[in-house]
């Protein structure tokens, strides 16, 4: 049984972690606010862009000659899975769930014969990925000297993608990230980048004429970059909510554990004082009655 001394320096650690886990909780659910309405100020342009990418595809036919980004490499052999992490922990599963889903589409692939490449964002999950598949990492992506990744490195991500795309390095591309639904809730997602799954198109009213100038490809074709750079950088965002999100809940929960911990280690440490004391007693009265 561990001494009086020893109960009280594991109450006193454990108070002490519960202050760390508490004040990690408080800077979660402030930067959470700031981090959600990033993410969702950021959707409705997305939506509106892919409304209009949806409209523009719908009036042309794709094919060799549409731009490559849409129209593909005419194989599906390669593929490219860009898993997005942060660089920080204490985040609960925020970050195993991603790369979890992304070792699931890569078993599904290679299953299916194809070539997986992993393009690394994040630090955070490298080591399991590179654990499995040593020898498929094809770029690490660092955004640890970065406070908050944002459009300037979203665009840097996708010039380096577009760039292997056209160098012949791979087929298609999936982003990993998590979508942010709640403080509670993050779902991991897998979505297809590279080429650029053509958005549907909404419906246009019976006496709404659109003309394009220049024409619908070439617009497409400009439209096609920035469209990528968007999906990026909402997925960039997306993850900053949820890992704000998931490190509040991880916290709080942690923050709980330590305070039940710390009342069951409060009761083991008044028993054991009070054995102690009854020992004392009982010793004093009996050397008492042996005089």
């Amino acid at each position: 049984m561990a001494s009086l001394k020893e109960l009280k320096g594991r109450i006193n650690s454990v108070k002490s972690t519960q202050k760390i886990t508490k004040a990690k909780q408080m800077v979660a659910a402030a930067k959470l606010r700031k981090a959600q309405a990033a993410a969702e100020d950021a959707r409705p342009y997305a939506a509106r862009l892919a409304e209009v990418m949806g409209s523009l595809a719908s009036k042309i036919t794709v094919s060799d000659n549409s731009p490559k980004l849409l129209a593909g490499t005419g194989s599906d052999k390669v593929h490219l899975l860009v898993v997005a992490n942060s660089d920080k922990g204490l985040c609960g599963a925020f970050n195993s769930n991603i790369v979890k889903a992304a070792l699931a589409k890569a078993r599904d692939l290679q299953a299916q014969g194809k070539t997986v490449l992993f393009y690394l964002v994040g630090r955070k999950g490298r080591a399991v990925i590179r654990r499995e598949h040593p020898n498929q990492i094809a770029h690490m992506f660092d955004t640890s000297d970065v406070r908050n990744p944002g459009y300037d490195e979203a665009e840097r991500v996708a010039d380096e993608l577009v760039a292997m795309y056209e160098a012949g390095k791979f087929d298609v591309a999936h982003l990993f990230y998590s979508k942010f639904r709640s403080a509670l809730l993050q779902e991991p997602t897998d979505q297809q980048i590279i080429p650029v799954p053509a958005p549907k198109a909404v419906a246009q009213t019976a006496d709404a004429v659109t003309e394009y100038e220049p024409d619908e490809e070439e617009i497409l074709a400009a439209l096609l970059p920035r469209y990528l750079k968007t999906q990026l950088f909402g997925a960039l965002l997306e993850n900053a909510a949820s890992e704000q999100g998931a490190s509040m809940t991880a916290m709080d929960n942690a923050t709980r554990n330590a305070g039940d911990l710390i009342k069951k280690l409060t009761i083991v440490y008044n028993r054991t004082r009070q054995a102690a004391i009854t020992t004392e007693l009982v010793e004093i009265i009996a050397g008492a009655e042996a005089l």
